[in-house]
């Protein structure tokens, strides 16, 4: 989560001084050439779940994820921003909240990443209700038992559609990763995967393993060419295989005595 660094008055306001980020994942999808690879994708959605699961844990929902709201620090890391719509909830549900606040789910987000672009691309509500229902079928009282409780349930009728395979949406996915999206991609949200769950699927342990945020592109908001994040300060437990271990240590001084002349 973005860290605030201050908060001043200014005129009938105030105003919250956040850390400097370069970017956004926005910028990255828009200036990627090609989908993401495998391991960028999975490192900045185990960042963004991880966020998400410590917002929860403190009993904070976000209600506006998407892409322009995930900042990207000049060092790779991501970082969830923009609070404006969040609100404190309560585990046993009751709490009312307004239901006039459409926002991007994890998994819609996963799909952007993993597609390279938007899997519900609407440009108003009712095309958005299309392209939803035409990838998860028309929702129904069997499976979504509280639909007919929505404030705004049968104001609207659409044909019935029958979901569509996740694979045929996108074929060139791994079925780890087709997985842990039909977790996320469900109606009722009480059956979907949390984050804490989510960071454990296997979709995380199988290769590739998630990029180190070094590995990660930074695009320029000016434009340019996107250069490779800042490695930032040397962490210890940062090693690679194809160097030597020496070179890999935040002080190679401690292991000097052990390694032999020649």
């Amino acid at each position: 989560v973005v860290q605030l660094k201050a908060v001043f008055p200014h005129g009938g306001g105030f105003v919250l001084a956040f850390e400097f980020m370069l970017s956004d994942l926005a910028e990255v999808v828009r200036h990627a050439q090609r989908p993401l690879a495998q391991a960028q994708v999975k490192s900045y959605l185990q960042m963004l779940l991880k966020g998400v699961a410590f917002c929860h844990a403190n009993n904070i929902v976000h209600r506006d994820l998407k892409p322009a709201n995930l900042l990207i620090s000049a060092s790779g890391q991501l970082k969830i921003a923009d609070f404006g719509l969040a609100r404190v909830f309560s585990p046993d549900g009751s709490r009312l909240y307004t239901h006039q606040v459409a926002t991007r789910s994890v998994g819609c987000i996963m799909g952007e990443l993993l597609n390279g672009s938007p899997l519900f691309p609407g440009k108003n509500d009712i095309e958005q209700l299309c392209y939803v229902l035409r990838i998860l079928g028309t929702p129904n009282p069997q499976v979504w038992p509280e639909l007919t409780e929505l404030p705004d349930y049968n104001k609207i009728s659409f044909k019935e559609q029958v979901p569509m395979p996740l694979e045929e949406v996108l074929p060139d996915v791994s079925p780890q990763a087709l997985d842990l999206l039909g977790q996320f991609l469900l109606y009722p949200p009480r059956q979907r995967i949390a984050a804490s769950k989510a960071l454990l699927h296997q979709y995380f342990f199988t290769a590739p393993l998630p990029a180190h945020p070094s590995e990660l592109p930074i695009p320029q908001r000016l434009g340019g060419p996107a250069p490779k994040a800042h490695p930032g300060p040397p962490h210890i437990h940062d090693f690679h295989v194809d160097r030597p271990l020496e070179e890999s240590l935040l002080n190679p001084e401690l292991i000097r005595p052990f390694i032999l002349e020649g």
